[in-house]
Order: structure tokens, then C-alpha cells, then sequence
């Protein structure tokens, strides 16, 4: 993460916002500051106080809003678009509050600027954490609402006539006596008038836009073609460049002979920087057999002889030092001690690579003391400044083309490849590519942290939980990627989401974390972050109980929910919709989970079946939401049914291992995927509900871990505690 904004951004009013927001195109140009919300403790910079409170680096403003003298509406959207569909959700806000159709508005994506553009429940500019509907569905509103009262009043003065008198619909001002106006005829008039300090919205009875299932915006080019990603684009005089980085983390570049390379027809240039050769031809196949001409000399430096088994024993071992109290309710140590049973476990979650469709890629040119980037990134603030970092200019005078995303999942949080492609830019005079091959994006992604967690419970005569211990070892990803968020005692507010405030009633509670980062391997944002660990461990141990209490694990999860009926509602739903009750054969078996993630609940059931060669046949994949406001159904189910799988793929087949200090995976063969003929079908209903948006787009890759794993277990009898189950043996069938 960047530098903290400043506090005082937070006071702005909207008139000074609108001073602030730089240089007025034609037309009306409206902000909105960004409220308050509930946020994931890994969208935040510091922990302060409860979660209602206002965080002190967050930003006044959120997003712009642009009517042209044609009517058009732009929309300057602070998030950038990389599969979820948040931009034609944004979209689907302005046309309801503006009234205006849904293709009259267009979007642009913001530039960096941590003033403007920053996320309230972030702290920061950027898209992640499932936040971008949570931390935009009232800014993003009340600037389009105040935007349609301005208009109205407009045309009312130009009429001499009360603003009451008239109405807003399609884009046009409809005043006594059936007059019409259109909203580009008034935009200057409206631009002129002040904004109005309370913006009423409308209720969701009213709504005509929001809530329908409407086709994404994005959807058209990215069937035809004409959506371009990074990997596309085509810059004047451009040329190719691949990189060959030290396979071992810290280490550094000795000697090239690039006499080979240079030799081969479209090869132009080989690059040297401190830890990676970069070959820049005409074409990629160029740049490809010039690496592979190459005769490079390494010094792998401290970490060549790190394996994971080493990383394992440092995790285990760390168990021992104290850490850092998370959570603690009552008195654990009487509570346990004194109950009538038992019950421990321990559960292990690997490193996982990202693996994005489209890997690596930036596209560079530095001119003079001005760099400029063509990229898809998640964090353009961060972009800048590591672009300036590689090409030694100013960070003002790094201009940053944020383009569409083939894949995030937390990896273009990092900006390590826009750094490499800066500093190669700064030593030619044309502009590059870069293109990562898939083993060198496998071979130095930033990866999952490596987690271990141990639980110790006590239950009572009834089976019910007393006393609840767990204990979380792995790497803190907020200590790499922003100090300042972790307090002195180390504990990564992250690490520790869902498990120190569980959704289940328990008494007595004690969770500590234990921060140990891995040597040779770097640690970042996978999607689902820190309820992706959470939920697998919560959800797995939970069903461990039930089956110890000799309960049924749905009816048990019901008896600790009394505090969160909307827990309740969507585990009920989910249980009638896979007709939890009904018998299965032998070798078949359904496995729930449950919980609060994102701000959204949602229930997840796996039915599978298993064979005597451990082969797996996942039946059926059943996944209740509670998002609360639904903006469209079309892109909450996509979402879900995206993640649902995702996380699925990493369950069933993900792990990044190390040997000799190097990533041992480096492709899909290694590193497999979910096949078309591995994917169940994954039946997703929505619970019709009136409260705040919660977050999606991470919410089902969560989930799905527990659930297979409980069904595996109701299947087969065998309980898997470490991940993924390809480890252990199973295969997909």
C-alpha cells in the first residue's frame, strides 16, 4: 500500500469536491463524498475502534459523474473492471437515480488519485475485497440523484416554473403542459447551481433498473473481440519483451552471454537489470527463443536451499512462541478443563499461485522524464509509483491507462511486473510489452500464505461447545504489503477474519495468531483473502463437533445461530433446496457451510459421491446468497458460480511447493485447473433482501472448501484436514 491520505479529505464538503476535482469538461460535473460502512478487516489500513467508526486515512471522494451537452452520461468509475461486473452495476446506479436508459451512460476508469478516488472501506485506491458495490452504493447514487435534481431545477428556472411542477424520465425534463426538455440543453445552467446537501434517494419498491438481471455492459466486446486487455494492445513503433528473473527469491544476476540471442532474426535488444535478463524482439516468439539463447549466470543468494519442508517445520515450530491474542471471551482454560469431552484438530492450507488467464503484462514507454503505462492493475496509485521506481521519473509524471483485466484475484494488487517493464522502458527509446511467459508468471507470482490452525474445544454432556482454542500460524500478508496496518504485537487483522468474531454462539473463545513468513517465497492477496482461511477451518472443525455430539450437523449450526437469522435463513434454504433429509446411497454424501463473509451470508452444499480409487463425483453444488440489495441478479450469479469454482479448483488440485529455494510448479500441468468436464453445475439462489449491499465477488471461492470436504467425509468416512485433496490422493471422475 501507498502513503496514508490525509484526514483531511475527510472533512470536504461537496462544493469544495467539486473545486477540488481538477479541470471541468463541457457539461456538468458532479462528486459525491463516500459515507461510512462496514468494512473486512482486510480493507483497511488500521484496526481502530468498532467497525462502525470512521477510519482516519480513508478519502473524501468517491466517484464523478459527467452529463455532456448530447445528453451523454459518463462515469468515471473508481473501480476498474476485471470479470465481476461492478462497472455495469455502477452504471445500473446512475441510470436508476438519473433516469436516464442504460446504454446513455459510459465508462471511463478513473486515473490515480488517492484524493478522488479512494475507497473508504479500503483506505485506499484500489479494487478488491469484494467492496466496490458496498463502498459505492450511496455515493454512487446520491451523485447521479443530485445530479437529476439539478437538471430539474434547471429547466423549472428556465420555465418559471416550481421544480415540484416537474419530473426526470429517459433523459429528458418533463415539465406543466407536457414540455420537454432534454438534459444536455440544461447541463450548463445545472452546473451552475449549488449542489444540494441532502439528496433524498429512491426506496427499492421504486426502482426500474436496479434488480433486474440486465446483460453486462462489457459483455458485447468481449464476445466480438473488440475488448482490449493489456496482452492486446498495439502501441506505434512497440516492440516484445520477456523476462527471465532469478528463479530464487533475493537472488541476483552475475553474467549474461547474449551473443547467441542478439544473433537470432527479430530479436532487437537484451536488457540487464539487478535480478533479470529481459529479451525485446519484434514479435514474442522472438523475445521467447532469445531467452532461451541466453547463457546466464545467478547468485541465488541466502535462500537456494530452502525446501517446504523446512517452510513446514518453521510453521509448526512457531506454534511455540506466543503470538498475538486475537479474540479472548471468558476463560478458556476452566471452560475446556472442565468439560465432559474433548475434541482437537489441526488443519494445513498450501501456498496457491493466482494463475490468471492473462499473465503478466505491461506495456511501457519512457520519454524524457514522463513514463506512461498501458495496464490493467487493481491499485493505480501503486502502479504509478513503482513505474516511477523502475524508470526513475516523478510519480506525477507517470500517466497510467488502467485497461480491462484477464484475471485479478489479488495478483494485480502487486505491481512487481510494472516495475520490471518500467525499468526495461527506461533503456530504449521506443515502447515495450512486456509479456511474462506462464512459468516465469507461475515461478514469481506473490502467493497465498502457507496456514496452519489448531483447535481445541470442550463440549458439554449435550455436545454443545463450552470452550473454543485456535491457535493460526502463516505469513502476515498486511506486514509485507502495509506495515502500518499491523500493530506492534503483530497480529494481521486478516489472518484472523472470521475466526475472532465467529458467527456461532460461543462462551468461552480464545483465538491467537502467530505471524511466521515463509523464507523464498513471497506472500500476497489470493481472492477471498482472510475468509477463505477462516470459513475452511471454522466450517470444517464446526462439522467435526456435530459429528462428535452424534448431532446432525445442520440442526447444530441452527442451535448456534440464534444471534444471526440470517445465517439461519440461508443455511435452512440450502439445506431444503439439496433436500438435506433425504438418504443417500453408500459412497454418496452432502457436505454444508456457513457463514458471514464480505458482509453477505451464504451457504454452500457439495453432494458427491466417491469411489474405491478415491475418485470424485461432485453431483450436485448448491450455494444460498443473502447479499442484501441485489443490484443484478445476473452478475450476483455469475460471481457466484465463478468463485464457487474457482475455489473448488484450488481444493481439489492447488499447491505451490519449493525445492532448492525454487517454485516447483510452472504450468498447467503441474499447476491444474478446473477442466469444463470437471465443473458441476452450481444451482445459486438469492434471498430477496432489503439490507446494504454485501460483497460477491469473493464470497462463493470461500465457501466451497468446508463443504467439500464435510461431504467427502459424510461420503467416505474419512475426515481431510489439509489441502488440497489431490494431496491425499483424490482425483475428479
Amino acid at each position: 500500500m501507498t502513503k496514508n491520505v490525509s484526514a483531511q479529505a475527510v472533512s470536504l464538503s461537496r462544493r469544495r469536491l467539486l473545486q477540488a476535482s481538477g479541470i471541468a469538461v463541457g457539461g456538468l460535473l458532479l462528486a459525491t463524498a463516500m459515507p461510512f460502512a462496514r468494512r473486512s478487516y482486510a480493507e483497511q489500513y488500521v484496526n481502530k475502534g468498532p467497525e462502525d467508526a470512521p477510519l482516519s486515512t480513508s478519502t473524501a471522494l468517491g466517484a464523478f459523474l459527467r452529463i455532456g451537452h448530447d445528453g451523454r452520461v459518463t462515469l468515471i468509475s473508481p473501480k476498474i473492471e476485471m470479470g465481476q461486473g461492478v462497472q455495469t452495476g455502477f452504471a445500473m446506479m446512475v441510470a436508476e437515480e438519473l433516469e436516464v436508459p442504460l446504454n446513455q451512460v459510459v465508462i471511463q476508469e478513473a486515473p490515480p488519485n488517492e484524493k478522488l478516488y479512494g475507497d473508504k472501506l479500503l483506505g485506499f485506491q484500489a479494487t478488491g475485497g469484494s467492496s466496490s458495490t458496498r463502498s459505492n452504493w450511496e455515493p454512487m447514487r446520491e451523485a447521479a440523484a443530485a445530479a437529476r435534481i439539478m437538471l430539474i431545477q434547471a429547466a423549472a428556472n428556465q420555465w418559471g416554473v416550481s421544480p415540484a411542477e416537474c419530473r426526470a424520465e429517459n433523459g429528458m425534463i418533463i415539465g406543466p403542459g407536457d414540455r420537454q426538455i432534454g438534459y444536455g440543453e440544461v447541463v450548463d445552467a445545472a452546473a451552475q447551481l449549488p449542489v444540494p446537501e441532502s439528496v433524498p434517494l429512491k426506496k427499492p419498491e421504486d426502482f426500474k433498473v436496479i434488480g433486474q438481471p440486465l446483460r453486462r455492459l462489457d459483455t458485447p466486446g468481449k464476445v466480438d473481440g473488440s475488448a482490449k486487455f493489456t496482452i492486446d494492445l498495439q502501441v506505434p513503433n512497440m516492440k516484445i519483451a520477456t523476462t527471465s528473473t532469478c528463479p530464487v527469491v533475493g537472488g541476483k544476476l552475475l553474467a549474461v552471454d547474449d551473443s547467441r540471442a542478439r544473433a537470432l532474426p527479430g530479436v532487437r535488444d537484451v536488457i540487464k537489470l539487478d535480478n533479470a535478463v529481459a529479451v525485446i524482439g519484434d514479435h514474442m516468439w522472438a523475445a521467447l527463443q532469445g531467452l532461451k539463447a541466453l547463457d546466464i549466470q545467478w547468485d541465488y543468494g541466502p535462500h537456494a536451499t530452502i525446501d517446504s519442508e523446512q517452510i513446514e517445520r518453521a510453521l509448526h515450530a512457531a506454534f511455540d512462541r506466543e503470538g498475538a491474542i486475537a479474540t479472548e471471551v471468558g476463560d478458556i482454560n476452566k471452560a475446556i478443563g472442565s468439560a465432559s469431552s474433548k475434541i482437537e484438530a489441526e488443519y494445513e492450507m498450501p501456498f496457491l499461485a493466482h494463475a490468471t488467464l492473462e499473465p503478466m503484462t505491461c506495456v511501457a514507454q519512457v520519454r524524457g522524464d514522463t513514463c506512461e503505462l498501458w495496464v490493467g492493475t487493481q491499485v493505480p496509485v501503486m502502479a504509478a509509483a513503482a513505474a516511477a521506481q523502475g524508470s526513475g521519473v516523478q510519480p506525477e509524471n507517470v500517466i497510467v491507462n488502467n485497461q480491462l483485466i484477464g484475471g485479478g484475484f489479488g495478483r494485480r494488487l502487486e505491481s512487481d511486473f510494472i516495475n520490471q517493464a518500467a525499468a526495461i522502458a527506461k533503456q530504449v527509446d521506443y515502447p515495450i510489452k512486456l509479456v511474462w511467459s506462464r512459468e516465469e508468471d507461475t515461478a514469481h507470482d506473490l502467493y497465498r500464505p502457507h496456514y496452519i490452525d489448531r483447535f481445541s474445544a470442550g463440549l458439554d454432556s449435550n455436545g454443545m461447545p463450552v470452550g473454543w482454542s485456535h491457535t493460526i500460524v502463516g505469513a502476515s500478508v498486511l506486514a509485507r504489503f502495509a506495515p502500518a496496518a499491523v500493530p506492534p504485537n503483530g497480529l494481521d487483522a486478516d489472518a484472523v477474519e472470521v475466526s475472532n468474531k465467529p458467527i456461532y454462539k460461543l462462551a468461552n473463545l480464545k483465538v491467537r495468531y502467530v505471524p511466521e513468513a515463509p523464507k523464498a517465497i513471497l506472500n500476497s492477496w489470493w481472492r477471498g483473502v482472510g475468509p477463505l482461511h477462516g470459513a475452511y477451518v471454522m466450517e470444517s472443525f464446526i462439522d467435526e463437533l456435530a459429528l462428535a455430539a452424534k448431532q446432525d450437523p445442520v440442526a447444530y449450526r441452527l442451535k448456534l445461530l440464534d444471534e444471526h437469522p440470517r445465517a439461519q435463513a440461508v443455511l435452512k434454504l440450502a439445506a431444503e433446496k439439496a433436500n438435506w433429509d433425504q438418504k443417500l446411497p453408500a459412497g454418496h454424501g452432502r457436505g454444508i457451510a456457513v457463514q458471514e463473509v464480505f458482509g453477505s451470508y451464504l451457504a454452500t452444499v457439495v453432494e458427491l459421491q466417491v469411489d474405491a480409487q478415491n475418485g470424485i463425483h461432485i453431483n450436485r453444488l448448491i450455494c444460498v446468497a443473502d447479499c442484501g440489495i441485489v443490484t443484478n441478479p445476473t452478475s450476483v450469479r455469475s460471481q457466484l458460480e465463478g468463485g464457487t469454482l474457482f475455489g473448488l479448483s484450488a481444493a481439489l488440485f492447488n499447491e505451490i511447493t519449493v525445492h532448492e529455494g525454487r517454485v516447483e510448479q510452472s504450468n498447467f500441468h503441474d499447476y491444474r485447473q478446473l477442466r469444463m468436464s470437471d465443473a458441476p453445475p452450481v444451482e445459486v439462489h438469492i434471498i430477496p433482501s432489503a439490507e446494504l449491499p454485501g460483497g460477491i465477488g469473493e464470497a462463493g471461492t470461500a465457501m466451497i472448501a468446508p463443504a467439500l470436504v464435510n461431504a467427502l467425509h459424510a461420503a467416505s468416512g474419512k475426515r481431510i484436514r489439509r489441502l488440497p485433496l489431490a494431496r491425499a490422493g483424490y482425483h475428479v471422475v
